[in-house]
């Protein structure tokens, strides 16, 4: 149910408009009116008047205009309730339990609940002189005062096996609804009974636009070990659809309708850090990058967005993904840079809000962006070169729902790298990039011109170049390799630095479902790389493949048979000064070894490299 006529005429009978304006902005007696700066458009003249006898505003310079209630609206973007309870604490009203949303009727209501004692639970934690001693100093020294922990409802989880839980219990709230909330998890490797999910970390609550807290973020503090992840948060839950929201939004949609500019940042922390010092229009992504319900909901508030990502790889590749999809929701999207090794947070705890929009305001369109990173990794001198940033280029050209600038980007892109705007335009018609470029120009060639005779050598002229190469080669050519390479080899089997970072991002990309953006994700690699990457794209050698099963097999295996002849090189080494504790187990491991390069049938080629040459196959 909502809240009665009744209730809603009393709360606007005895609301004080100007009081209610007075709270953001200065207002002063002009005649039988109040004048003052506006509050919406961020105005610094009087030309905001407020009509006490009719409890009505009005700005001569926006336009904007409305009554006790459309004042919050337009000015935090409220929904008209939100607006009603928010003027009725103001004025002193409670709104009667039968105006508001039964228990009952809400399907949701136990999970909100358990939501809702956790995230004080969490905060009384915090707050506790003992407990949340050690947090409160990590966050001081983030610049994250008490304030704005109170502000945000940033909370404490202690390391406790079940604390959460076991208080949950005390108030009635039952396990399987924390359970299904995400809070605590199901020991599976013992018969302990659930434990927190939450544990040793800076809780930040998720809210959605009501004000309901649907899930949660957790930071660890001090320093992260390998295995612990930095950041842990909440699972999908019946109320909670990570897509569906953005972190910070209820408390930013205000200042991003006034500034009608967002500012994206990767993270709670991120969000918080910027929030303290004077950054109001931003909110954070809840993954590493936007869902089309994301998109759609920024829109709502925003006409132009700014993405303030790390500038590393996933930064990059978070970026890119997530212009694109703003693209699709129609904003204009710009990309601030920042200097490598910094982040938002950064850059305010050194030099305050004053230093991040300087970055802000050197953003460039999301395009000019990824046309900066090409240029500065050579793309542009070589035709192939060429043909791979055009395709690098033409996701984000066809994400533009808007017509001119897709227009605007055609040009540009025709200016860059000299290739008649038409043919441009006929390539972003193209449906689907999946059929053009997988690999390289070489893919895009006939397939009578690949087809060779049988005579032929079976792998061609490529071994040459090592087997790590090879292998790279033709996962780049035909992603169908890529989940077979991944059954046998993992990145750390890759010897080659650069080699080892293309297969990361080719495993990567496998598992979210493939290279679907044609030579964009080159753009995700470090510049070295990059070239490397582009080196391979364009090598003949690699569209000469004529057995390609066999060339996967004979590659992939040198590759194994390498690591375990430098293996067994390392246990002789180590023999040689291992305690006889430890000799058992290296002398059990090096047999094992021997009997697998004696099945690969290599055993006596290995006994003469351990005499001669210990380099192997390269």
């Amino acid at each position: 149910m909502g809240i009665s006529d009744q209730i809603v005429e009393e709360i606007r009978a005895r609301g004080d408009l100007v009081e209610i304006v007075a709270e953001t902005t200065t207002l002063k007696r002009s005649g039988r009116s109040f004048r003052g700066p506006c509050p919406l458009h961020g105005g610094e003249g009087p030309n905001f008047s407020v009509d006490p006898a009719r409890n009505v505003f009005k700005c001569f310079v926006c336009g904007e205009s409305g009554d006790l209630f459309s004042f919050p609206m337009k000015h935090f973007g409220m929904s008209f309730v939100e607006a009603v309870r928010w003027v009725a604490v103001r004025v002193g009203i409670e709104i009667p339990e039968e105006d508001r949303s039964r228990p009952e009727d809400d399907p949701h209501a136990r999970y909100h609940e358990a939501n809702a004692f956790a995230a004080s639970w969490f905060r009384a934690r915090l707050i506790d002189d003992k407990e949340g001693r050690d947090a409160r100093q990590y966050l001081l020294s983030r610049g994250i005062t008490p304030e704005i922990c109170e502000r945000f409802g940033i909370g404490w989880a202690p390391v406790a096996w079940s604390a959460l839980a076991d208080a949950a219990a005390t108030h009635g709230i039952k396990r399987e609804i924390l359970l299904e909330v995400g809070l605590v998890k199901q020991a599976v490797k013992s018969a302990r009974e659930p434990y927190d999910t939450f544990r040793g970390r800076i809780i930040f609550p998720i809210e959605d636009l009501s004000g309901k807290v649907v899930a949660f973020g957790g930071r660890v503090i001090g320093t992260v070990e390998a295995h612990v992840p930095k950041y842990l948060n909440s699972p999908e839950t019946p109320v909670y659809h990570k897509g569906d929201l953005l972190y910070g939004i209820r408390w930013s949609r205000g200042a991003i309708r006034k500034e009608e500019a967002a500012m994206v940042v990767e993270g709670y922390m991120d969000y918080v850090s910027l929030a303290a010092h004077g950054v109001e229009n931003i909110v954070a992504a809840l993954g590493t990058a936007f869902t089309p319900q994301q998109a759609a909901l920024i829109a709502r508030y925003a006409p132009r967005v700014v993405l303030l990502y790390d500038s590393d790889k996933a930064g990059l590749k978070a970026t890119f993904r997530s212009g694109d999809e703003l693209l699709r929701a129609g904003v204009e999207v710009m990309v601030a840079t920042l200097p490598e090794g910094e982040d938002p947070d950064s850059i305010v705890r050194r030099g305050g809000g004053t230093a991040l929009r300087k970055y802000v305001h050197d953003a460039v369109d999301v395009l000019e962006r990824k046309i900066q990173i090409l240029e500065r990794r050579d793309f542009f001198s070589s035709i192939a070169g060429k043909r791979r940033a055009v395709d690098a280029l033409l996701p984000t050209v066809r994400a533009a729902s808007d017509e001119v600038l897709r227009g605007l980007y055609v040009d540009r892109i025709a200016e860059r790298t000299g290739i008649p705007k038409p043919t441009i335009e006929k390539e972003v018609g193209e449906a689907d990039p999946r059929t053009r470029l997988r690999a390289g120009p070489e893919s895009r060639a006939p397939q009578a011109k690949q087809s060779v005779s049988p005579r032929q050598p079976a792998v061609g002229p490529a071994p040459r170049l090592g087997a790590e190469r090879n292998l790279i080669l033709l996962l780049l050519r035909d992603e169908q390799w890529i989940e077979k390479a991944a059954e046998r080899l993992g990145p750390d089997d890759i010897i080659d630095p650069a080699y080892r970072e293309i297969y990361q991002e080719l495993l990567h990309l496998q598992a979210e479902g493939g290279r679907s953006e044609g030579a964009g994700w080159l753009l995700a690699l470090s510049d070295e790389v990059a070239v490397r990457a582009q080196e391979l794209l364009g090598d003949p050698e690699g569209a000469n493949i004529a057995q390609p099963e066999r060339f996967f097999d004979e590659n992939l295996r040198d590759i194994e048979v390498r690591n375990q002849r430098e293996r067994l090189t390392r246990i002789e080494r180590e023999l040689q000064s291992a305690p006889e504790v430890r000799q058992g187990e290296l002398l059990g491991e090096m047999i094992e070894l021997r009997r697998s390069l004696e099945r690969a049938g290599v055993v006596m080629k290995v006994n003469h490299a351990r005499r001669t040459d210990r380099s192997g196959p390269a």
